[in-house]
């Protein structure tokens, strides 16, 4: 019995390509693939030299569990992102869609994140944060990265709030395609897609 003919392309075939798009195309791309990334919610506190600051970040993510350690990336742009930068220490919010006025909060310019009608306290370690969250983190810088309009700074997890299983059965908030959404599971996930529930704001 012969060997089976190996198909080969025909003469007037378009020949298949792997060809991808580069300068402008390749920014383009990359932004439209991350803006419909959902990504969790996290709210950054820190103690400046003015005072506290707060911001909001899509960018948070684990790194090791012994020691616990995570990274979030700080936009060059921002100035509480600086001071963050700058900062020896920090607490790390997980917020859940119960929070999403203050994530809201937290990521429009301009806001005062720790005005009157805010409520808000410290550590007995000096740090700024936000009791109504009930799962924090304090943490301790462990390394900067600078890349361009950015910088990459890793933390090691040190102290956890008291409330820390009280998530377990929260709604998760993510963000995708500059809106808010609230994460809740379906009945068949074998079968079903995770559902989205959008919120009416796109503040970052």
């Amino acid at each position: 019995m012969s060997a089976p003919a190996k198909e080969m392309p025909g003469k007037g075939a378009a020949p298949e390509t792997g060809a991808a798009a580069t300068g402008s195309g390749l920014t383009e791309a990359f932004l439209a693939a991350f803006r419909h990334h959902p990504s969790g919610v996290a709210i950054i506190t820190a103690e400046g030299a003015e005072g506290p600051v707060a911001l909001t970040v899509s960018s948070l993510i684990s790194i090791s569990a012994a020691p616990p350690m995570v990274a979030f990336s700080l936009s060059a742009s921002s100035s509480s992102a600086k001071v963050v930068e700058r900062a020896a220490s920090v607490v790390v919010h997980f917020v859940r869609r119960a929070d999403m006025q203050l994530a809201r909060l937290c990521a429009t310019s301009g806001k005062d994140r720790f005005g009157p009608d805010v409520r808000w306290s410290r550590l007995d370690s000096g740090e700024p944060y936000y009791p109504q969250v009930e799962l924090w983190f304090r943490a301790e810088l462990r390394g900067r990265l600078e890349t361009p309009g950015a910088c990459l700074v890793t933390a090691e997890l040190t102290s956890v709030s008291s409330g820390a299983h009280a998530t377990r059965q929260a709604e998760a908030l993510v963000y995708s395609n500059r809106a808010w959404h609230a994460l809740g599971p379906v009945a068949d996930t074998a079968s079903a897609p995770v559902l989205l529930w959008p919120d009416d704001s796109a503040t970052f």
